[in-house]
């Protein structure tokens, strides 16, 4: 028998319902590439070379950006401080405020942006070529696990890169607010290293730690699973590379606050 049609009253609580279904099974797909990824990456053999090269991918060669941002991060962060700071005669407090700004929030922050942008939008669009051209079937056929040799590798590769890459970039923008500081608005060298020993901990470092290592799987999960599973064509690659970017960003931010209300 066919379906009778809904009544107009209903036809908005049948829209909700479905885009409901559609973002739990979203959420189900998810869930279930990342366990798959989980149980694989715990079962020898273990795919070194194609760990090397991912490191090689996402790590060194978003050196440059890491660098730049970093460097003009730090700058701008040191002469907006600044500037806050002498109204109310606390200029001595410069380097801290630089420090703390770069290693808690904007560090681990900016870096997993930045390399999601450069590493995180090439891996999509890899792996989008590879399914569309059926070279993912093809390793299937052969009786070789894509998730072995395309996904762990990567994942293991967000893990140790983006602490890296957060690393660096808080001591190039570390090194950029003493330039600002220091050579450029003549506060004291001793006062700016001095007052950050004093103020800045090891928990500090944590929180940035845990971000960026966190960071590190959300890209490297979202960029592969968005990669497996693009829609025909070019069109397809070029819609499942933007949507990787932008939902990797905005889980960045989201989870950057979770972890910041946590890790206080």
């Amino acid at each position: 028998m066919p379906e009778r049609p809904l009544a107009p009253g209903l036809r908005p609580f049948d829209a909700v319902g479905g885009w409901t279904i559609a973002v739990v099974d979203s959420l189900g797909r998810f869930g279930s590439f990342f366990a798959e990824a989980l149980a694989v990456l715990v079962t020898p053999p273990f795919k070194i070379r194609a760990f090397v090269d991912r490191i090689h991918f996402v790590g060194y060669n978003s050196l440059l950006i890491i660098f730049l941002t970093g460097a003009f991060t730090g700058m701008v962060l040191g002469l907006q401080i600044y500037l806050t700071l002498v109204r109310f005669g606390s200029e001595a407090f410069l380097g801290p405020a630089v420090a703390l700004s770069l290693i808690r929030e904007l560090g681990p922050v900016l870096a997993a942006l930045m390399v999601t942008g450069r590493a995180g939008s090439a891996l999509t669009a890899e792996l989008g070529i590879m399914r569309i051209t059926e070279q993912i079937d093809a390793l299937t056929v052969m009786a070789l696990n894509p998730m072995r040799y395309l996904v762990v590798p990567s994942i293991l590769a967000g893990l140790v890169t983006f602490p890296l890459m957060t690393a660096l970039f808080d001591v190039v923008g570390i090194f950029g607010g003493y330039l600002v500081g220091v050579k450029l608005l003549g506060l004291s060298e001793g006062t700016y290293f001095g007052e950050m020993q004093t103020f800045v901990d090891i928990d500090d470092i944590m929180v940035g730690f845990w971000k960026s290592l966190s960071f590190g799987v959300i890209v490297t999960w979202v960029c592969t699973y968005k990669g497996f599973n693009v829609g025909h064509g070019a069109e397809g690659v070029a819609r499942a590379t933007t949507q990787a970017v932008v939902l990797s960003s905005v889980l960045i931010l989201v989870w950057d606050y979770f972890m910041g209300s946590i890790l206080q």
